[in-house]
């Protein structure tokens, strides 16, 4: 029996609006431009990256897609209410959004301060509060929508150096799966993507990538575009029945949990 609504060509997310936090680098700026060929219009959000930004919007047009910078610290409350009305305003409407923005630094717990611990957690758990809080009254409007968060195999794994940046992923799959329920009877889908270890531009504090053998199955990192893809899944037809659940898009590193 043929299923209704499954996409048959590149354009399913044709005529919906995306709002991509962190959507400049790596896997944000893979995202952004992953929804954008399925035909989505891309809000890109960032906060210093602009001059990548810009260059994000930039691809996007030349390849016919729209797309528009937003930038804001989506930790501010007051910037990312600004930021909703900005893009409502641009745009018209907000379908999906994409909670990729996090801080990374890592640090032992022991050196940790409550200053980097409570920065990590405003900008993952406050920050994700602030973006759905700007984005659900579109979303509810219009009966429908997409919220995918991002995730890491630390939140079950554990992370060295990271107990901040654990704890915080963990709330959000908390969050992800809490929404989801909510949110069901108002036709908006709320996802999780946990990426692996993924091969990204990374700043000298970051640790050492993960050797490939006997850690991941199948044998090397993955790539940024490699999340987007799970990502346009999850947020397209494709995913209509599919609510409250973590995609791991780790090579098989997450089956050592």
């Amino acid at each position: 029996m043929a299923i209704q609504g499954l996409p048959t060509a590149g354009r399913e997310l044709a005529g919906q609006v995306a709002l991509v936090t962190g959507g400049a680098k790596n896997i944000g700026r893979a995202i952004s431009i992953a929804l954008a060929a399925a035909g989505a219009a891309v809000a890109v959000n960032t906060l210093r990256s602009r001059d990548d930004a810009e260059a994000v919007v930039r691809e996007i047009r030349a390849a016919g897609g729209d797309a528009e910078v937003f930038t804001a610290d989506i930790a501010d409350a007051a910037a990312v209410r600004a930021m909703g009305e900005g893009v409502m305003k641009r745009f018209g409407k907000i379908d999906i959004l994409v909670l990729n923005a996090s801080q990374r630094r890592e640090v032992l717990f022991k050196d940790m301060t409550f200053e980097e611990w409570r920065n990590t957690m405003s900008i993952t758990l406050d920050g994700s509060f602030h973006c759905i809080k700007a984005c659900l009254p579109s979303m509810l409007a219009n009966r429908g929508g997409n919220i995918v968060t991002l995730g890491g195999d630390a939140v079950l794994l554990g992370g060295n150096r990271k107990a901040h940046n654990t704890a915080a992923k963990n709330g959000l799959v908390g969050l992800t799966r809490a929404l989801a329920k909510e949110l069901a009877e108002d036709g908006i889908r709320v996802n999780c993507v946990s990426p692996g270890s993924i091969n990204t531009t990374r700043p000298a504090h970051r640790s050492a990538r993960v050797d490939p053998k006997g850690k991941i199955p199948l044998g090397r990192e993955g790539e940024s575009e490699e999340i987007a893809a799970a990502v346009r899944f999850l947020c397209g037809p494709g995913g209509g029945f599919i609510t409250g659940q973590t995609l791991h898009v780790s090579g098989g590193a997450f089956m050592f949990a």
